[in-house]
Order: C-alpha cells, then structure tokens, then sequence
C-alpha cells in the first residue's frame, strides 16, 4: 500500500508542478489580493512591507507594485489595509464612485503599461453614496453632476433590465463596475493591447464596508468587443482633437482663395479710382 501510495504522489506532484508553470502573472496577483483580504477578513492581518527597510527600497529603487486598483474615494474603502499589502504594493487610483474618465484613464495606463502591473482591478463597494444619490435621484451641484453622468448608464440599465426590483442601488452598484470596466478598455488602446497580448487581466469586484468581505466578479462580458472597440476609439479621438487634418486642410485652402480673390478684388478698385 506504501508504495502504491508513492506512486500516485508522482503524477499529483507533477501536475502542481506543470499547473505552477501555467500559471499567470495575473493569477499571482489576483491571489495575493485573495489572500490579503482574507487574512484582512480573520482578524489575522501580518502588515507587510511597512518597515522603514521597506521604505527605503522603494525610495531608492522605485516601485514595483503587483496590481493597479481603481477604487471608490470613501473613506471606509482603504485599499491597502483590505488586501493587507504594504509600500508599493499596490498602484491605487481613487475617485468618488469609482468612474473612469480621462484622468483616471491615463493614470490607469501609466500603472498597467509603464510599471507593469499584470492586474487590473476596479473595486466597487456597498453603501456608496455615488451610486445612491444617481439612483435616488438626489439633487447634485458643482462639479458633480459630471461625475453622476458617467454612473447613470448603469443606473439607466438596471432600470431596463430590473423595472420590479427592489435592491436597485445595490444592483447598479455592481453594473457600475462593469460600466467603468467598460469604459477603461472601451477607451484605452493601451489597455486594449495589453489584453490583447495577454499581459494584463481586468476584473471588477464588490467590496462589503460591514463585512470587509470581497466579492469578485471576474471579466467583463463582452470584454472581446471593447477590445476591438479600443483599436479604434484613439483614432477617432485623435481626429478630433488634431487641427492638422486633410479636411481641416482643404477648407484652409478654399479660405485663402476666397480671401486673395477679395483681396485682388479690392486692390484693382482701388487703383482704378485713383487713376
């Protein structure tokens, strides 16, 4: 029986090792913020990378963080302490309702591209007053307003998809997520190419403020078509944003002959009634 026993511990030792192997980048990380919350979750939280060693490596060497997390700017939402990671392990990237617009975007991409984090992840969470006051219909001022516009698409489509429910912000909560997703990939080229070449995996997930429990959602599901939407959008972008294009070009050149012909115009009339 020992032997027997030997015997089947070859192939099951092969196999974690050959399953190691497979292992991605990503899967690395996304375990590491696993492993974080549930230590975070037990009361059991080792608080690493928090020495003043630690503060002089990344000082002296720079930062090497293993994931880039765009979370919600609330105060019961500290990133490093639910995943209980330390200085420079994480790139974080906070904003009230954990929207991704132009800035976010671009910072987003320096955290992804130039250092070269293998994980993306855009954390919503319970109870968030953004959400809330989009699908309550609160009255915004200021600058908000602007904020709330890219969360109402989420609202507006759990109100299709839910008309009878009755947990609509907790639902939109998570469809914003999704939405943000959608938005980073959809609008990056950046992103979309490290996708792409597989050196970046972009997952949502819902973090609990009462629990501390984090809920994680994985892909987004149509992921492969905002991929394919972002080879465009900077393009299109650009156009936009350029003067120098060939259509910009032409109307400049009928301007300067409509205004020489005027011009020449002027000067003949004026010769003739001097002469």
């Amino acid at each position: 029986m020992e032997s027997l026993y030997y015997l089947l511990l070859i192939p099951i030792t092969f196999l974690g090792m050959v399953g190691n192997l497979a292992a991605t980048p990503w899967d690395a990380a996304l375990q590491k913020l696993r492993e974080g919350n549930e230590r975070f979750l037990a009361g059991q939280a080792t608080h690493p990378n928090q020495t003043f060693e630690r503060r002089q490596e990344t000082a002296n060497k720079g930062q090497k963080p293993f994931a880039t997390i765009l979370a919600c700017s609330d105060s019961r939402v500290p990133v490093e302490v639910i995943f209980d990671q330390g200085v420079g392990d994480l790139f974080v990237v906070k904003i009230a309702g954990n929207v991704a617009d132009v800035n976010e975007i671009a910072t987003i991409e320096y955290g992804t591209e130039h250092l070269g984090t293998p994980a993306l992840v855009v954390l919503g969470h319970t109870k968030c007053g953004a959400v809330t006051a989009v699908a309550s219909g609160a009255h915004l001022e200021g600058n908000l307003p602007k904020l709330a516009d890219k969360i109402k698409p989420a609202f507006e489509k759990v109100q299709k998809e839910h008309p009878d429910k009755h947990d609509i912000v907790d639902l939109t909560i998570k469809e914003n997520v999704f939405q943000t997703m959608s938005d980073i990939i959809s609008k990056s080229k950046i992103i979309g190419n490290l996708i792409e070449e597989k050196k970046l995996k972009v997952v949502g997930a819902i973090y609990d403020i009462e629990s501390g429990k984090i809920a994680w959602l994985g892909d987004h599901p149509e992921e492969r078509k905002l991929v394919e939407k972002s080879k465009h959008i900077e393009e299109q972008h650009s156009d936009k944003e350029s003067f120098f294009t060939s259509k910009n070009f032409f109307f400049m050149g009928i301007f300067v002959v409509i205004v020489s012909l005027i011009a020449t115009i002027l000067v003949s009339i004026l010769s003739k009634r001097r002469s």
